[in-house]
């Protein structure tokens, strides 16, 4: 009889189930995972909605390839290795970079594996099962990291959405004189906050409509905390700013009026940060980047080499976590994971546990 164990598999939009599935076999330099917690995506979401980005318009061009297990926010105890894993060992907590380069691509091999040319991500592929599951597989390719034995499983579950914050963060090269916004405040943009005032910016502004992500964000470290619907964004950053614009907009909430709202906040020779995935098409006077500002625009995918960072700066305790994770669900609890992720005004970062 085939092992299998249970998991939440994605077989079309709107479709996913918590069922037996296969359990998996290892290859040659491949790890197994016994999963402790995995948090829950906004991409996750998305692709449960039938996101084009994830579900193209058709076969030719759909990014997702059912049925999988979706989840990259994961992590667990290392219960099997399979020939030679140098640095990993049975009963380690590792967690795994989202990405699963290919190893040979000119990306790969010129060492920007974050862009690699197979794109796969862990829970969007066959071959790249995520962490809604009892147990994952981390193909010999991917990224590894041991996680220290004081790490509670809240801050384990958010290595991955803090490195993509972070990296974002790098891609802006903030200096100790700017203003710096910060568009989106979940769990990413509120870590943000936190990070980015390690730098020492003249000031952090955030943007949110929800208050209690607004109340967190200000504990860590917006120094203010604009909401885009009860104000105009634009003319308050031009008042705090003696008319100039922000030196840095990071778009981190994936809405296509934050990114027109970016390029008009930014003063000339400003930085536009693009991190979030945004949910349609964005119509914007082009020319404000060129003969109007000179803006320079820079886009933030994944994580790039910064989960070593992360989890030195956690354990510092330079890098805050506390109440990041606002909600737990058992896995076959996932729809209720979902409704409260989407409809809680509380809800930051949900995790599932198996």
């Amino acid at each position: 009889m085939e092992k299998t164990m249970k998991a939440v598999v994605t077989y079309a939009p709107g479709d996913n189930r918590y069922e037996d599935f296969p359990f998996p076999e290892l290859e040659d330099g491949e790890v197994l995972l016994k999963v402790k917690g995995c948090g829950i995506c906004a991409g996750d979401l998305k692709a449960f909605h039938g996101g084009i980005r994830v579900w193209g318009t058709s076969e030719a061009d759909r990014y997702m390839e059912p049925p999988c297990i979706p989840g990259h926010e994961f992590y667990g105890e290392v219960v099997d290795i399979k020939g030679e894993v140098p640095g990993i060992a049975i009963g380690d907590d590792v967690c795994a970079e989202q990405v699963v380069p290919c190893g040979h691509c000119h990306f790969c091999r010129t060492g920007k594996y974050w862009m690699c040319q197979r794109s796969a991500v862990f829970g969007f592929k066959k071959y790249a099962n995520g962490g809604f599951a009892e147990y994952v597989k981390l193909p010999k390719t991917s990224l590894k990291h041991v996680l220290p034995k004081s790490f509670t499983k809240e801050q384990s579950v958010l290595v991955e959405p803090i490195a993509c914050g972070m990296h974002a963060l790098e891609q802006a090269n903030i200096q100790h004189d700017d203003v710096v916004v910060i568009a989106g405040l979940g769990a990413i943009g509120t870590s943000m906050c936190n990070i980015a005032n390690l730098k020492m910016p003249k000031l952090v502004i955030g943007l949110e409509v929800r208050e209690e992500r607004a109340r967190r964000a200000r504990e860590y470290g917006a120094d203010i905390v604009l909401n885009p619907v009860e104000c105009n964004v634009v003319e308050e950053i031009m008042k705090l700013t003696d008319g100039l614009g922000c030196d840095v907009y990071v778009e981190a909430s994936g809405s296509p009026k934050s990114a027109v709202q970016g390029l008009n906040c930014l003063r000339n020779h400003g930085r536009y940060v693009q991190m979030g995935v945004l949910s349609d098409l964005v119509t914007a006077d082009w020319n404000t980047i060129g003969d109007g500002k000179e803006l320079t625009i820079i886009g933030s995918h994944l994580s790039a080499k910064v989960y070593p960072a992360v989890i030195r700066g956690i354990e510092k305790g330079l890098i805050r976590t506390d109440g990041l994770i606002s909600h737990c669900f058992k896995l076959q609890d996932w729809a209720k994971a979902y409704e409260t992720a989407e409809k809680d005004p509380t809800a930051v970062k949900i995790m599932l546990e198996p």
